[in-house]
């Protein structure tokens, strides 16, 4: 008789958050596939958990996938886990699941936290309706793709984002959606958790340098409900701050009308 895989979340930050029955799971089940086996260890060992660990990530997911699969189909039962969070979600795991399910194995979920739905719910952001993209790519090609494709998306977009790489990623959003908007939050449930209002502009302004740190989630208004409704005078002074800063006129208008909504050469007139 086949063993079962059960999909076990755990702690994002704060161990305090790991549940009794993800414990009792990782203890119980025949053995662990995590996808750092180092950073499973630790917990393992926070928790006095003893057991068998087999790495399954990106890189070696189709060779250990079919190996874990069969240790299954012999009657093991395997708890999938990852670094922190639920499994599956913008993670190797996804691909695990559906082998499993595809060869007729029973899947049980041990719930835990997940990054996009804590940010999302202390962003205040609006929450009815939204999207969850995972990492940007960074591929040229596919990065454009992936911005295109978010560009008119009405419901709130949340995406994540290394630390290093948010500053590309600000001004990849701003150049491409124009203005919204933003919530950034991060280190969620550790020490330094903090949730940033702002918007996209003054995002990249402020943060293009990589100074922030942490695991980051960025949480973008929709289009319908960031559309600005700003005066071509209040498009001029806009303008006017942004040529006071720097910029010169052309570049002026161009960010203004992104900010704004108002047309570049209608800006353009007015400070000319």
């Amino acid at each position: 008789m086949s063993g079962i895989l059960y999909v076990v979340g755990t702690p994002i930050g704060n161990l305090g958050d790991f549940s009794q029955r993800g414990i009792e799971t990782l203890e119980k089940c025949d053995f662990i596939a995590a996808e750092d086996t180092r950073v499973t260890l630790k917990l393992l060992n926070r928790f006095g958990i003893k057991n068998t660990l087999v790495s399954y990530y990106e890189h070696n997911k189709l060779e250990h996938g079919q190996i874990i699969l069969n240790r299954i189909l012999n009657g093991e039962n395997c708890a999938l886990v990852t670094d922190a969070g639920m499994p599956a979600i913008s993670d190797p795991g996804e691909d695990l699941v559906k082998l499993c399910l595809d060869n007729g194995i029973k899947i049980e979920s041990v719930p835990g936290p997940c990054a996009f739905t804590t940010a999302l719910a202390i962003s205040g952001m609006p929450s009815q309706r939204f999207r969850f993209e995972g990492f940007p790519p960074v591929d040229s090609k596919q990065r454009k793709d992936f911005f295109d494709n978010i560009k008119e998306e009405t419901g709130t977009v949340i995406i994540y984002e290394a630390p290093h790489k948010l500053g590309k990623t600000l001004g990849d959003l701003f150049d491409n959606l124009g203005n919204r908007e933003l919530a950034i939050v991060r280190e969620l449930t550790k020490i330094h958790e903090e949730v940033i209002r702002t918007d996209l502009f003054t995002a990249k302004e402020k943060y293009g340098n990589n100074e922030l740190k942490g695991e980051i989630v960025l949480i973008i208004h929709g289009k319908e409900c960031s559309e600005n409704k700003m005066t071509l005078d209040q498009a001029k002074i806009i303008a006017l701050d942004l040529i006071e800063s720097g910029k010169s006129k052309t570049d002026a208008a161009k960010e203004a009308a992104k900010i704004t909504g108002i047309k570049k050469a209608n800006i353009y007139k007015e400070i000319i």
